[in-house]
């Protein structure tokens, strides 16, 4: 997967002999003894690679909020980025490969290219490489190799806040970056059936789940009946543009059956949830209105389409 990235007029790049250097393929390679009786996370020694310094991490019981006991979570990362000038930028391609004490290979990752910036210093593969059977590693020893092509740097650039990158097919923001990696790491097939192509459509949709998420993250007792409609709404168009939410539908249920609980004597809308565990507002005209702006919306995203093609 590529990454795209706005550039400023103002970017300090390295140009000539420099940058060929920078195209030069590196191969860094370091082992780990006694993997399964670490805990905490284990990082590489700094290595040079295309002028710029890098190590690497492993996390031997997987990494944030994908810890589990047998898989392994692996990081390619910046050296030191508290110490690079404002703005600055690498983009490189990189692949992992995970061998026993013998050679043996154990798991080799497809080759991504990666930007790396202020705002994500590391990438890697954060849900966990599965460890069948432990890989039977000799005397418990990992040999990693990463390697790595850096084919831009960016030493210093104008910063201006609307800087953008091509994230998992959605232009986004870089103070989205955290929100949507971690959106995918948790929920990897939500764009599995997404039907838009346009990429100003695709990025509209991502910020409208975007904004979805974080409203539903409100105390309960926080919302008016009007917010709720207007999420209710939010995800109907949403999963109709074919993002799998059943565990967004699941979340405003709880939202809802909170909600409720606090202004049980002074509401009009109710939620349910059908046989496929969508979640349902009984309200016939709210429904209606609902489905015509829905309706509206279809007409207009055709339009659209149209005019483009």
């Amino acid at each position: 997967m590529g990454e795209f990235c706005s550039r400023s007029k103002k970017e300090t790049l390295r140009m000539g002999s420099d940058m060929e250097k920078n195209q030069e393929q590196t191969s860094f390679t370091f082992e780990i003894d006694n993997l399964w009786e670490k805990e905490d996370v284990i990082s590489s020694p700094i290595f040079l690679s295309g002028g710029c310094e890098w190590f690497v991490q492993v996390y031997p019981k997987g990494y944030g909020r994908t810890v589990v006991e047998d898989h392994l979570a692996l990081f390619l990362c910046v050296a030191n980025p508290e110490s690079l000038k404002l703005g600055w930028k690498r983009r490189a391609n990189n692949s992992v490969l995970l061998l026993n004490q013998f050679g043996k290979e154990l798991y080799r990752s497809n080759e991504n290219c990666r930007l790396f910036c202020a705002q994500f210093t590391k990438w890697g593969e954060s849900r966990g490489l599965p460890l069948k059977d432990k890989w039977i590693l000799e005397k418990n020893k990992l040999i990693v190799k990463v390697d790595i092509k850096v084919v831009e740097v960016v030493d210093e650039a104008e910063v201006t806040g609307k800087e953008m990158l091509d994230l998992f097919g959605f232009q986004i923001f870089y103070s989205q970056v955290v929100s949507v990696s971690r959106l995918f790491e948790e929920h990897p097939d939500i764009k599995v059936n997404f039907k838009p192509k346009i990429q100003l459509v695709k990025n509209a949709y991502m910020t409208t789940l975007l904004g979805l998420i974080e409203t539903l993250d409100k105390p309960p007792h926080s919302f008016t009946e009007t917010e709720l409609v207007s999420a209710k709404r939010e995800l109907i168009e949403l999963t109709e543009a074919g993002f799998k939410l059943n565990w967004l539908d699941t979340k405003l249920a709880e939202v809802f059956s909170e909600w409720k609980k606090v202004n049980a004597k002074n509401y009009t809308l109710s939620l349910r949830t059908n046989a496929d565990h969508e979640v349902i507002l009984e309200e016939d005209w709210l429904i209606e209105g609902i489905i015509r702006s829905w309706n509206e919306f279809k007409v207009f995203s055709h339009l659209v389409d149209e005019k483009i093609d």
